[in-house]
């Protein structure tokens, strides 16, 4: 494909924060469906292994890092270099996107991250409970922030893969079982309204499943934590406590299950980290699969945003959760990485296309407990399609690339719409630019549920009455 529609023309400066594995998949992306000359980007990073991508693109090239104290002083003249408006895309570790938003909207600099992310230390600080240091504590000061600071300049916060495309599968998908049903509802137009037909439909809950098969050529090395992303994130999150969205079709809380003492209260945590926590799931390729319950901000978000309220009752709200298989290799890290008893390993590498032989990153969102039983709709993208679609990423990484491209382009075509969440954008307009990059979309439908086949070989306590019970789903 050579003729690639172009999106809109940005006339200041494009500031790419970090330049990982997604910062460097992301900036061919943002010079071919923009109007930008690559003069006007500037890649900031504290490591210049990559400095000659960003550099042999055209680019500009700064290595810095972004600290509580030097963050305005540094980024302020990055950004008004060129005049006009000016996009960051925070693809960083370790660097508060509270911050970076009210920086960004005091220049009034549309902005888009992957990720509610804090200063340094924040997810592994003895001094902070375990409530303190989860997503959901996150995003109650990213909501707090947003009613502090209503209006301005368009923010996009978690707009990566998941969090981000999977909230809008989850509308997608609902419309179509709806359809599916007979049902045919008109589109809802407001969060009640789509809140109101997933009660109607009978969703009980959500998993974000996702089944990684890249394989690499080479097997992974003892003392070598390999992922096909990054590996900081994929630490940082795991040893936060695993969390989820609470619905109402809940009869209890489990043994270890926490609620928070402030906020809205549509999820709770687990005392223990997501790294160790296994759930029951459901993807097309592998089918039946364990997956880990990694703690991730879509979980909370998709939730809240779907919960039923009659005044201040709670009266539906749906569960929802990540169940999360990565690649072997990163299969063999985490079991080593649990081993040490959660301390990472010395080394960390992401794989490259260039290092994976075949698979896909099998994404989607799988709804559960209506009269359908349960429907998966995601992305099957593989690493053949990746490799012809776009350059220096896995299928993983474009996954999330192209989900920053879709974000971008909305913030563009909508720039005074101040700090949003994902689930609250168009998804349509968001998954008609990001569909060129996914491989196959598809839905399917399955009759299994996380109680298929147990209690044969060992008695199990099973509640076979209501089998979408998080009782059934967690691993014990």
């Amino acid at each position: 494909m050579t003729n690639w529609q172009r999106y809109g023309r940005i006339d200041g400066a494009v500031l790419i924060v970090g330049f990982g594995s997604i910062g460097r998949g992301a900036l061919p992306l943002i010079l071919r469906h923009f109007e930008v000359q690559p003069s006007q980007v500037v890649v900031l990073d504290p490591d210049d292994t990559h400095r000659s991508t960003a550099e042999g693109q055209g680019c500009r090239f700064v290595k810095a890092a972004i600290t509580r104290d030097n963050y305005r002083e540094l980024l302020t003249p990055l950004l008004k270099s060129e005049g006009g408006q000016s996009f960051m895309v925070n693809l960083s570790v370790d660097v508060s996107s509270m911050a970076m938003i009210e920086f960004c909207q005091d220049l009034g600099v549309l902005y888009v991250d992957t990720v509610a992310e804090p200063w340094a230390g924040t997810y592994t600080d003895p001094t902070l409970t375990l409530s303190q240091r989860s997503n959901y504590a996150l995003r109650e000061q990213m909501l707090e922030l947003r009613r502090r600071r209503p209006g301005g300049s368009t923010a996009i916060n978690c707009c990566g893969a998941n969090p981000g495309m999977v909230s809008w599968f989850v509308k997608q998908a609902l419309m179509e079982i709806a359809g599916d049903l007979g049902m045919n509802p008109a589109e809802p137009q407001s969060r009640a309204e789509w809140a109101a037909l997933m009660q109607a439909v009978g969703v009980q809950g959500i998993h974000v499943a996702e089944r990684d098969t890249q394989r690499a050529r080479e097997p992974k090395p003892m003392g070598v934590f390999v992922n096909t992303w990054s590996v900081e994130g994929f630490v940082s999150e795991g040893l936060q406590p695993a969390e989820l969205g609470w619905g109402t079709h809940e009869k209890a809380l489990p043994p270890e299950g926490r609620r928070h003492d402030f906020g809205n209260g549509a999820a709770i945590y687990l005392e223990r980290p997501g790294a160790g926590t296994r759930v029951r799931s459901w993807t097309p390729t592998a089918r039946a699969q364990h997956g880990w319950l990694i703690t991730h901000n879509e979980a909370i978000s998709i939730a809240d945003y779907f919960t039923v309220r009659d005044g201040e009752e709670v009266v539906y709200r749906p569960t929802c959760h990540y169940a999360y298989h990565p690649n072997d290799d990163a299969v063999l890290s985490l079991d080593e990485m649990a081993g040490r008893q959660w301390e990472p390993q010395s080394r960390f590498h992401i794989l490259d296309e260039s290092e994976i032989v075949d698979g896909a990153d099998e994404l989607g969102v799988l709804l559960y407990g209506h009269a359908r039983n349960a429907y998966w709709f995601g992305s099957q993208l593989t690493i053949e399609q990746t490799r012809k679609l776009a350059p220096d990423q896995n299928a993983t990484a474009l996954q999330v690339t192209s989900a920053v491209l879709a974000g971008m382009v909305w913030a563009l075509e909508n720039p005074n719409e101040g700090l949003k969440e994902v689930d609250e954008i168009d998804y349509r307009r968001c998954l008609d630019v990001q569909r060129q990059y996914l491989g196959p979309v598809v839905g399917v439908y399955t009759d299994w549920t996380p109680v298929e086949g147990r209690g044969q070989l060992f008695p199990e306590d099973l509640d076979r009455e209501s089998p979408w019970q998080f009782s059934n789903v967690i691993v014990r």
